[in-house]
């Protein structure tokens, strides 16, 4: 299924020899994705939820159908529970200041991990100092997993509790459905990120039952510019907006307004609808795929990575040792070697890798680390492109040694 598919995005057939290793970062594009942006603009333009005329109504139409789509890819119940924002990042933010401005109060607990990408972290610093609250942060064992221990003894008596199905820079699986169930008996909503997960395994948002999930639509095949908030209705309709303009009220007078129905209230203005259409292909072709099969094909490549990565020495892996463990990445450090110039002579050979702390500085501090280089892996990504990669960094080695 997996062996022939890079014939699918152009960016292969026009850089041959490319290595792409860096789809934690961000998904290359299908053509039938970018065929579809391409006929939107050449074909469909116009704006949605506005004009009466044929392309103006097709496009509300079929940018509705993608709400649809995303809705059974998460399993939500209802296509109200599906919100359009700009990215993960922004998706956060929202449930920051829709929910967490609303009902955080002073005092009140908010917990997180360390392992968070920033976009999981900073928000909730910045809500609990703004209302006195206290952040408290969970740790990881030495494998990279979640204390369970030390979650359970920080989780009482919180009112948020944050946290990422797979960590950016572990690659950790976290059991989220049970962690979720922890933080709902003590009362608290659970946000999940899912910035690395969706892309890759199934998600349903009822069996986790997760208050709020983020994520975005780049790193699975879509176009840039376009996240997904999932939010359970009833916490949708209790949260405030904090974006204001049109389309996201239904009555303004000179004295007031009254917010618009869901999904419409958190999403002012004009969106980038080439991007949504985009979304709905790539979830299309993420669906003929299976997102099971991603997953084991995932969980296949990462095997092999790690078990050509234990035979090199001095070469040093974050996270945990099974692949049936980890999503679609692995962090890694050469002794000796600055993660940024192991990139850069990667770069050489056309490798495409991450260096640096991911945005994720707090889970680099607890190993003693400044940076990383994190190779990722994808859909088209086989085991050459591996091969590739452990030939290369040989190669650094013996040039540093």
């Amino acid at each position: 299924m997996f062996n022939n598919i890079k014939k699918d995005f152009p960016i292969f057939l026009n850089i041959p020899d490319l290595v792409y290793l860096d789809s934690a970062a961000t998904s290359q594009k299908p053509q039938q994705v970018i065929d579809s942006v391409t006929k939107f603009y050449s074909k469909e333009n116009a704006n949605i939820a506005r004009g009466l005329y044929k392309i103006a109504e097709d496009a509300t139409m079929n940018y509705e159908q993608v709400r649809s789509k995303v809705q059974k890819f998460v399993n939500a119940k209802s296509s109200n529970e599906i919100i359009f924002t700009q990215n993960t990042t922004s998706s956060l933010n929202a449930v920051m200041r829709g929910w967490g401005e609303n009902f955080v109060k002073k005092h009140d607990k908010i917990v997180t991990t360390v392992m968070e990408h920033h976009s999981n972290f900073v928000p909730w610093q910045f809500l609990a100092k703004r209302k006195q609250a206290n952040l408290v942060v969970v740790d990881v064992d030495d494998d990279g997993q979640i204390d369970l221990g030390d979650f359970e003894k920080k989780v009482k008596d919180s009112k948020i509790v944050t946290l990422s199905t797979v960590s950016n820079v572990l690659g950790v699986i976290n059991n989220v459905n049970k962690l979720c169930d922890i933080a709902h008996e003590q009362g608290a909503i659970c946000v999940v990120d899912g910035a690395q997960s969706v892309p890759s395994m199934p998600t349903d948002v009822q069996k986790i039952n997760c208050d709020f999930l983020a994520f975005s639509g780049h790193k699975m095949l879509a176009p840039f510019g376009i996240g997904i908030l999932y939010g359970k209705e009833e916490l949708l309709e209790k949260s405030d907006p904090f974006v204001y303009g049109s389309q996201m009220i239904r009555k303004v007078t000179q004295k007031e307004n009254e917010w618009n129905d869901l999904p419409y209230k958190f999403e002012p203005g004009t969106p980038d609808i080439s991007a949504v259409i985009g979304l709905g292909k790539a979830v299309d072709y993420l669906s003929v795929l299976g997102m099971d099969n991603i997953h084991k094909h995932e969980q296949m490549l990462i095997g092999y990575l790690l078990k050509q990565f234990s035979e090199l020495d001095g070469l040093n892996v974050l996270g945990p040792e099974n692949s049936k463990q980890r999503g679609g990445l692995v962090s890694f450090s050469l002794d000796k070697i600055h993660s940024h110039d192991v990139a850069a002579m990667l770069a050489e050979d056309n490798i495409c890798v991450r260096s640096g702390h991911h945005c994720a500085m707090p889970i680099h501090e607890r190993f003693g680390l400044a940076a990383t280089t994190r190779a990722s892996v994808y859909v088209y990504n086989q085991k050459e492109d591996i091969d590739k990669l452990i030939n290369s960094l040989k190669q650094v080695q013996k040039v540093f040694s």
